[in-house]
């Protein structure tokens, strides 16, 4: 169930957009702007946006370069996720996590298969962490977008989601970093 608590201050993030396409250009990527408009009305900021071909080494690059970016809190990608040989998001991802967060891809499976049946079954949507940063591979339509973010990120990414959401652990995904 999801439930905000409104006694809560709600959290700005700071969230990176890329869509990993060979076909997309700026003027064409619905799935950007839909992501990108959604973070908008939610409160969050923007931080960066890129597009990059179906390239796993200039996917991981650009990850990286956010993950070490202290303006860049979260990474969404859209694209690539699925089963063709040119479909190399998910891997490239998986190159930079420190750890992968499992029930993200049970969770929006679930949430397709409501949408669309057994059809879910061809996506590999993923989600990690590395470097405290937290990364989300989204499917390239629209409509999983959409119902990526609607579903699940719109709450897990807002402090005020009871009972636990992302935000508030932020301050401790590196805690294994600081002295003892």
């Amino acid at each position: 169930m999801n439930r905000i608590d409104d006694s809560r201050p709600f959290i700005p993030v700071r969230i990176a957009l890329l869509t990993v396409s060979d076909s997309r250009t700026a003027a064409t990527d619905a799935s950007g702007d839909l992501l990108a408009g959604r973070l908008a009305a939610a409160g969050h900021v923007l931080a960066a946006r890129d597009l990059l071909p179906d390239d796993r080494a200039a996917i991981a690059s650009r990850l990286r370069g956010w993950i070490a970016d202290p303006a860049v809190d979260v990474v969404i990608s859209t694209g690539g996720t699925g089963l063709t040989g040119r479909d190399v998001t998910v891997e490239a991802h998986r190159d930079v996590y420190d750890k992968e967060i499992d029930a993200f891809a049970t969770l929006f499976t679930i949430v397709s298969m409501q949408k669309i049946g057994t059809s879910a079954v061809q996506s590999r949507a993923c989600a990690g962490v590395a470097g405290g940063t937290y990364l989300f591979a989204l499917p390239g339509s629209p409509s999983a977008c959409r119902d990526a973010w609607d579903e699940i990120l719109a709450f897990q990414l807002d402090h005020r989601h009871r009972p636990c959401n992302f935000v508030e652990i932020m301050p401790r995904l590196e805690e294994h970093l600081r002295r003892k």
